[in-house]
């Protein structure tokens, strides 16, 4: 268990750079610890518990009990972690109003979504019998190869010979013209 009372850690009360060190030394871990379920972020409560011993050293001579140092310093870290989250929280408020809606389809979609199923269904037609078969099994009624196989009647070597010329031959026909 680590020390709490100044007379366990036996640091000189008029030497602030002694009495931190020594805190330092014996509660670094345990504070850190305490940040990082609050915060949830290692290196942010790192950040914070050594914002929190800066403080504490400038305000040294200020504090009443120097025997409640680790009390302060640990009130310090939670409420530093407190305002880390509340400020988390406004950022992320922020970006996601700042932020365009990725949900939602712009005004055209459904003209270029037609306009692509038409694509690939005109492509589709181009294809010889067997390819298009596969093709659209595999595809649009989503059967394993060895379903597509019995529906067919033929061996699973084939429908994957058929499923890849037939792709190949869709990739060719959907190429965008350069």
């Amino acid at each position: 268990m680590a020390p709490t009372a100044r007379s366990e850690w036996d640091a000189d009360l008029h030497d602030p750079d002694r009495a931190i060190e020594q805190l330092y030394a014996a509660h670094w871990r345990q504070l850190v610890r305490l940040s990082v379920l609050l915060v949830r972020d290692l290196g942010q409560a790192e950040e914070i518990v050594q914002d929190v011993f800066v403080a504490t050293h400038g305000r040294w001579r200020k504090l009443r009990d120097h025997d409640k140092a680790v009390a302060y310093l640990r009130q310090g870290v939670v409420n530093r972690s407190r305002s880390a989250l509340r400020h988390r929280g406004v950022v992320e408020r922020h970006l996601a109003s700042a932020a365009p809606p990725d949900d939602e389809p712009g005004a055209d979609e459904p003209v270029l979504q037609a306009a692509r199923r038409r694509a690939v269904l005109d492509a589709l037609a181009e294809l010889p019998q067997r390819q298009r078969e596969v093709v659209a099994l595999r595809y649009y009624l989503d059967l394993s190869e060895t379903e597509i196989a019995t529906a067919l009647g033929i061996s699973r070597g084939s429908v994957k010979s058929h499923a890849s010329r037939g792709l190949a031959a869709l990739r060719h026909l959907l190429e965008e013209p350069s």
